[in-house]
């Protein structure tokens, strides 16, 4: 305890270096971040966003990060043969896209390279990666927007790159067009509206009777704004506006049809900001080595057990080669995917258990008799589900992961446990971000205990 502290009075902050001066660097690499790393003469670390390998750089620090100095770029003294010209307005400014300046060829084979990379360190020395397959631009269905009022206007965008302001959209060549189209009138929706105070929020999907819309705002509606939302939905082909103050429960603010969306051929009403697949290309290509990765022979009476189902993405296209027991933390998205199955009549094809796999992980007796784990997980990764789905005695789990980084901190478990990766799927549909989906199979070694 600090003596200061020891009388009473706040001990006084730590004093923050000031930053080196602007220097001279050759970026080495691309971090797991899209950052492009250098050092200097002396040692000392630098993480140079929107640069590209091999380029030298003249770069001024502006903050401490990591042990070193994130730093801007001020000018690119050598570029890389590789660097492009990007396509947007509004990048280097908006946070959303990190590597629109770079060539799909290299592009492509960095981020391979890091699920390659986070399977070697798992103890997969030679992954057996499939050529990646990529969504383009424009493809993107779903939006999640931040809204801030200032004296000038609505500012309706995202955030600048590891910055809390928000940079205005006026494009992006990420979305659909459909959306794009949608944010000019959003942004004068917004203005009008007084139970937006001073931030706000937007979640946008694209589903098939048009753009399926959830807004926060930081007080309550009036009857004013409700009415303003009815005529933007009728002005805009919006099937339904759903609406929260904060962080609180949504609420129906306007209902002119289903949101719905089509899974594997069934029809799922899509609970409001629900989980979609980032792209309908990305959407399919998951599905395809999903079930590319099953037993190549399924008993007529087999059982899958998919966990993390979320409204159905996978469980629908499961459910024609097997029956599907699911599992899902989310209530809202559970019921969704339990109404859908009941209307298509697969009942006693699917079963659904709402469960919170965090919290309450199935124990590997749970998993006895099963053909298969099919498991999607949030970004972190399932670090409490699989030490039971080691240890269970299915022989083939297929994992779908947004994040090289968790899916090798969970391939490493796999690896102890005596698993063989069979095969991996790249799949990038988070395009010019440095996010890649997988789809990995993996199946018990000959001789591995369960």
């Amino acid at each position: 305890m600090s003596r200061d502290r020891a009388r009473g009075r706040p001990a006084r902050p730590a004093r923050i270096a000031a930053p080196p001066p602007p220097l001279d660097l050759t970026i080495s690499a691309l971090g797991a971040e899209a950052d492009g790393l250098a050092q200097s003469p002396d040692g000392t670390r630098f993480f140079v966003p929107l640069t590209l390998p091999g380029e030298t750089v003249h770069a001024r620090p502006v903050s401490p990060r990591a042990g070193g100095w994130g730093a801007v770029a001020e000018t690119i003294v050598t570029p890389s043969p590789d660097r492009v010209s990007p396509p947007c307005q509004h990048f280097g400014a908006c946070g959303g896209c990190t590597l629109q300046h770079w060539r799909d060829t290299p592009y492509l084979a960095w981020k391979t390279g890091l699920l390659e990379t986070a399977l070697r360190r798992a103890g997969y020395d030679t992954p057996p990666l499939r050529p990646p397959i990529a969504s383009g631009a424009r493809e993107r269905r779903r939006m999640d927007l931040a809204v801030h009022r200032t004296a000038q206007g609505v500012i309706l965008g995202l955030h600048r790159l590891r910055a809390a302001e928000v940079v205005d959209l006026a494009t992006c060549h990420v979305l659909i067009p459909s959306l794009v189209a949608l944010l000019a009138p959003l942004r004068t929706l917004l203005a009008g509206l007084s139970g937006l105070r001073r931030q706000g929020s937007v979640v946008a999907n694209l589903v098939e009777g048009g753009a399926d819309l959830l807004l926060r705002t930081d007080a309550a509606l009036t009857a004013a704004d409700r009415q303003a939302l009815a005529g933007f939905a009728r002005a805009h082909g919006v099937p339904r506006i759903t609406w929260a103050e904060g962080t609180g429960t949504p609420e129906p603010a306007v209902l002119l049809r289903p949101a719905t969306i089509t899974l594997s051929g069934i029809a799922v009403d899509l609970p409001p900001g629900g989980f979609l697949q980032a792209t309908a290309r990305g959407e399919a290509a998951i599905v395809a080595a999903v079930l590319d990765g099953l037993p190549e022979r399924l008993p007529q009476r087999a059982r899958i057990a998919e966990l993390y189902a979320g409204s159905g993405t996978l469980t629908f296209a499961l459910a024609q080669r097997a029956g599907v027991a699911a599992w899902e933390g989310d209530a809202a998205a559970a019921a969704a995917l339990r109404t859908a199955a009941r209307r298509a009549g697969l009942e006693g094809r699917i079963a659904v258990t709402p469960r919170d796999l965090a919290r309450q992980p199935l124990q590997p007796n749970e998993l006895s008799g099963f053909a298969a784990v099919v498991l999607d997980p949030p970004h972190d990764g399932a670090a409490a589900q699989i030490p039971a789905i080691a240890g269970s005695g299915v022989s083939r789990i297929v994992y779908v992961s947004c994040n090289p980084a968790a899916l090798g901190r969970d391939a490493a478990q796999l690896r102890a446990a005596g698993w063989a990766l069979r095969s991996v799927q790249p799949i990038d549909q988070f395009v010019w971000s440095a996010r890649l989906e997988a789809v990995a199979v993996f199946e018990r070694s000959r001789g591995a205990g369960r």
